[in-house]
């Protein structure tokens, strides 16, 4: 179930290892920030809350750190001039990679010049690759000639919504040069809760064709499930997301944009849980725990592990006679 036959492709970016078979390493956490209704944001001039992001950021590199899960931000901005406030804090601020957030193409790529003009490309995941982009040869072109070497593709197909569609949108994108990077990360493209599903049926076709690193937003459908709110209140909200979130992590998803920064103190425990259970679940399959000392179960059961490998070892010594 978990095992793919089709080697997978492990990218280093920013010094995290992201993408293998599932179990092999964790999730790539990544949360937003500056987005609407963001509570640190006071206009979208860049007058923000700077103690309560440092706050906020801080938080998510402790519970990186913690839990092995690695992690960065990506800023939401609706304009290249209001972005350069956000990169020149965060880089102020940190040394987690980044991302920015921004719906349109020409502005995303105004900013995008921005972080190569800073010589940061090293450190910045480009977000995204879209199917509904006008000219994707010539966004290729321009981000190889600024030197971005990481980037998200999105796939999805409006006219076929299924997980196949998502293969074969990702396949026309990758045709048309989105393949010419050093990390290449698929978005599965979450609608609602409920077609999460079809997202993560997605990342499995494609782990199994392609061996590419998958996940997506999968806060797109918890947040956008505003009559959860009102059905079972804000507890039961949280509870959703952390659900929906941790399960989805460990569904042949290698990175996730878990929504607004501040609810990392449920999202971390939430994805570390899921990839616990990964763990063991991958375990029956291969009857190895990868050796990776990020991996939750690691940090959390190495007691466990131990009495498992012992426990396989005498099972292979008696089978052996």
């Amino acid at each position: 179930m978990f095992r793919f036959q089709t080697p997978q492709k492990v990218f280093d970016f920013a010094g995290f290892k992201i993408g293998g078979q599932p179990g092999e390493n964790p999730p790539l956490l990544i949360a937003s920030m500056f987005h609407n209704k963001d509570r640190i944001l006071r206009d979208r001039k860049g007058d923000f809350d700077r103690e309560r992001a440092r706050e906020l950021i801080r938080r998510q590199e402790e519970l990186s750190r913690s839990t092995g899960i690695p992690a960065m931000v990506a800023m939401v901005a609706n304009s290249p001039e209001e972005a350069k406030i956000y990169i020149d804090f965060y880089l102020e601020t940190t040394g987690m990679p980044f991302g920015i957030d921004m719906w349109m193409a020409e502005k995303r790529a105004k900013a995008t010049e921005y972080v190569a003009k800073l010589g940061v490309q090293e450190k910045f995941l480009y977000n995204s690759i879209t199917p509904w982009d006008k000219d994707i040869k010539g966004q290729v072109q321009r981000l190889k000639d600024l030197g971005i070497r990481h980037v998200i593709i999105q796939a999805f197909d409006d006219q076929d919504q299924s997980p196949a569609g998502r293969l074969k949108s990702l396949e026309s994108l990758l045709g048309q040069g989105a393949d010419a990077f050093d990390t290449i990360l698929v978005d599965t493209s979450v609608m609602n809760l409920p077609s999460t599903s079809f997202s993560l049926v997605a990342n499995r076709l494609i782990k199994q064709k392609l061996g590419l690193p998958c996940g997506s937003a999968y806060s797109n459908g918890t947040h956008m499930w505003k009559e959860a709110r009102e059905a079972w209140g804000l507890e039961g909200f949280r509870a959703m997301d952390a659900v929906a979130q941790g399960m989805s992590s460990a569904l042949w998803s290698d990175f996730d944009l878990y929504g607004p920064a501040v609810t990392a103190p449920r999202i971390f425990p939430a994805v570390a849980t899921g990839q616990i259970l990964l763990s063991t679940l991958a375990y029956e399959e291969t009857g190895r725990i990868p050796e990776n000392p990020d991996l939750p179960i690691r940090r959390y059961f190495p007691d466990f592990i131990e009495k498992l490998l012992a426990g396989g070892a005498r099972k292979k010594a008696k089978a052996a006679g």
